[in-house]
């Protein structure tokens, strides 16, 4: 048995609309729990967190980095960080923004750097850019290009019963399986 954990901050429903995706994909791998944790609510749960083999970060993208809510989790992790609480486990993450670029990479940086101060072992989307050929479509996985995490764009008139679309919904449901498949093989 393995654990997965999404930790996320969704400003108007789109970046939660990937954590669900993701905590599908995790889902449906045989051997894994799974469950979503909004971040303002992560450290009254914090033995969840504790107790995961791996977790998930995810967050908007707004002006060029991860959200300010979810900054506020990842500052309110410093004494944990001092304990090394989470060294060894599996982290990921995800984002979401407005346009097609929208500075998305600088937040799945920002959120691998979370995790190795931590000390944890970052996972790769694994997957190959989608959507870069003649042949491709923007029904692709990973449409957006994205190789350290899942990346999804929302149009920003449309709701999150829309937006983003399903290919992004299908990359991160591809990151939630991906983590939960490799935190089962950790777990052994």
């Amino acid at each position: 048995m393995a654990r997965v954990v999404i930790v996320y901050h969704s400003g108007r429903g789109h970046t939660e609309a990937l954590a669900k995706a993701a905590l599908e994909g995790a889902e449906s791998v045989p051997g894994v729990t799974a469950a979503c944790i909004p971040a303002a609510e992560a450290m009254k749960r914090i033995a969840e967190l504790d107790a995961a083999d791996a977790m998930i970060f995810g967050c908007p993208t707004y002006m060029g980095s991860g959200s300010s809510e979810f900054k506020k989790f990842m500052e309110a992790t410093s004494r944990l960080w001092s304990e090394l609480r989470w060294k060894d486990k599996l982290a990921a993450g995800f984002t979401n923004s407005g346009s097609q670029s929208g500075d998305k990479l600088v937040t799945l940086i920002q959120l691998a750097v979370f995790a190795a101060q931590h000390g944890m072992l970052w996972v790769s989307l694994g997957l190959l850019p989608g959507n870069n050929a003649s042949t491709a479509s923007i029904e692709d996985l990973n449409r957006l290009g994205s190789f350290l995490g899942a990346m999804g764009q929302s149009n920003v008139d449309q709701g999150s019963d829309v937006a983003p679309p399903p290919a992004d919904r299908a990359t991160a449901r591809h990151l939630g399986a991906r983590v939960a498949a490799l935190a089962l093989r950790f777990a052994r």
